[in-house]
């Protein structure tokens, strides 16, 4: 017979293991994955000038500091698991929480898993080749009403190899967070170390490139205008997702050790840490690559590796495969714990919110985010899943800034251990950017659009398909809260 008065065990939780260090390498990792090695190219056939594209990056990494700084704010005010869905529900309530729990899983974070896991397999094939499906098989596709066309098994290949990599990281993190910051730390050293590797070949080789590069506009690229506007637009798109993923870190508050003070300073010395090597980065590629010749660059880091010496392209091929690895792997270990959040507060299915009661971590949920991520995978190009994930992200992006000026008015005597310096011209300079962004996005979303229609191409409106994935959560929350308020009544 037991004893009533003796508390019983509760269900498994999560447990506090990691440190500033781990903090700031999941931060930094969690940033640098992608886009400073596969966005370059195209941001420079955006704007034809390598002092506009340096000017972007640093606009870009300004920008995301003004809403690390906000996040900060929130984060050590609310230092829970859950991040940003957590400071949306206080702020907004559970509506606007559930849309943007809904879209980080429906396109932002399982679409960066995708788009990650992309350019990974992407780059091996530059070491070694991977099978293809037939040219029959690879031109079929599926037309979606006012979004586009989808070509699931163009780049089979590509895409398989992808897939395997969400799989295994996936199994890592299943097993631990313990170990999933440990793979995180190693791979954030490593990607870092090879994008200093990459500054110093060039700056030790002699004749790798020429300072008149640096100052020397294209000679075909010239937009003027609201052109000019548009491709900054443009340009900026390919850079967030470069700098996209600061805010990660907010999502696993309950398994830092000192959430209260590590949360806001991981955010602020990660993404100065990060800016600064974009900035060298992006100075580097234009100072081995003219303008014109960056602008026709699929892999820009590649092409300035293989100017300094023969077999360079692979060297930064396995750098980027390490930098993307990484980068995965810090959205897989963050991301599952939003939707482990939502179905503890009844807005998933129960099953999402059980931890594993061995390893201690939200097994179902990342096991659900892998599931859907290889979805998108199959969906669309690398392009494609950026351009929509970015798009969405922004909207939730400038909710969160200014959810810091509704909560300092709505409770003005709650303890902050971290205020935002310059308030309250930090946040509401954030979301004033966010909403002209997102304006000159759509705008040039249409028209990219517009363009490829007009030539007879297959075309997807990014915008469109991101709002759809969103407001197709709508329904589900209302299911939940039927549901919620009939176990209520019984």
């Amino acid at each position: 017979m037991t004893d009533s008065s003796t508390p019983r065990p509760g269900p498994p939780r999560l447990i506090p293991t990691l440190g500033i260090f781990s903090a700031v390498m999941l931060v930094a990792g969690g940033v640098i994955g992608s886009g400073i090695f596969r966005k370059a190219g195209v941001m420079a056939a955006q704007v034809g000038s390598p002092e506009v594209l340096l000017g972007v990056w640093l606009i870009a990494g300004i920008i995301s500091l003004l809403g690390a700084l906000s996040n900060a704010e929130l984060a050590a005010m609310m230092p829970h698991t859950g991040g940003q869905y957590v400071y949306l529900e206080r702020a907004y309530g559970p509506f606007v929480a559930f849309l943007y729990g809904w879209a980080l899983f429906a396109v932002i974070q399982t679409g960066s898993i995708a788009a990650l896991s992309y350019v990974f397999a992407e780059y091996t094939t530059q070491i070694a080749p991977l099978p293809e499906a037939s040219e029959s098989l690879a031109r079929i596709t599926f037309h979606l009403p006012l979004i586009g066309d989808i070509a699931p098994f163009k780049e089979l290949g590509v895409k398989g190899l992808a897939a395997a990599v969400i799989v295994a990281l996936t199994a890592v993190n299943y097993v631990g967070v313990r170990f999933g910051g440990l793979v995180q730390n190693i791979f954030s050293i490593a990607k870092m170390a090879a994008m200093l590797g990459l500054v110093l070949l060039v700056l030790l080789t002699p004749g790798a490139g020429q300072f008149t590069n640096l100052t020397a506009d294209s000679a075909v690229i010239h937009p003027t205008g609201l052109a000019f506007w548009a491709a900054i637009a443009a340009a900026l798109q390919g850079a967030f997702w470069a700098y996209d993923g600061w805010h990660k870190i907010t999502y696993i508050g309950d398994e830092l050790k000192s959430p209260q003070r590590d949360l806001p300073r991981s955010l602020i010395l990660g993404i100065l840490l990060v800016t600064g090597l974009y900035l060298l980065m992006s100075a580097i590629y234009s100072y081995v690559l003219p303008i014109d010749e960056m602008a026709k660059s699929k892999l820009v880091a590649a092409d300035v590796a293989e100017r300094c010496f023969a077999g360079g392209g692979k060297w930064i091929a396995v750098a980027v495969m390490l930098s993307t690895f990484g980068a995965a792997n810090a959205v897989i270990l963050t991301s599952a714990r939003v939707y482990f959040s939502m179905a503890g507060g009844g807005m998933f299915p129960q099953t999402i919110g059980q931890t594993h009661p061995r390893f201690r971590t939200p097994a179902a949920s990342l096991v659900a985010q892998a599931a859907w991520s290889i979805v998108l995978l199959f969906s669309g190009t690398f392009d494609t899943l950026t351009d929509t994930l970015i798009f969405v992200s922004w909207f939730f992006y400038a909710a969160n800034a200014w959810a810091v000026v509704m909560l300092r008015r709505r409770e003005p005597d709650t303890p902050r251990p971290f205020k935002v310096p310059g308030y309250p011209y930090v946040p509401v300079l954030f979301v004033a950017f966010g909403l002209v962004y997102l304006v000159l996005t759509l705008g040039n979303d249409v028209a990219t659009y517009r363009k490829a229609v007009a030539a007879g191409q297959p075309a997807m409106l990014n915008s469109a398909l991101g709002a759809a994935l969103v407001l197709g959560g709508t329904p589900i929350y209302f299911f939940y809260r039927w549901k919620s308020s009939r176990s209520q009544k019984s």
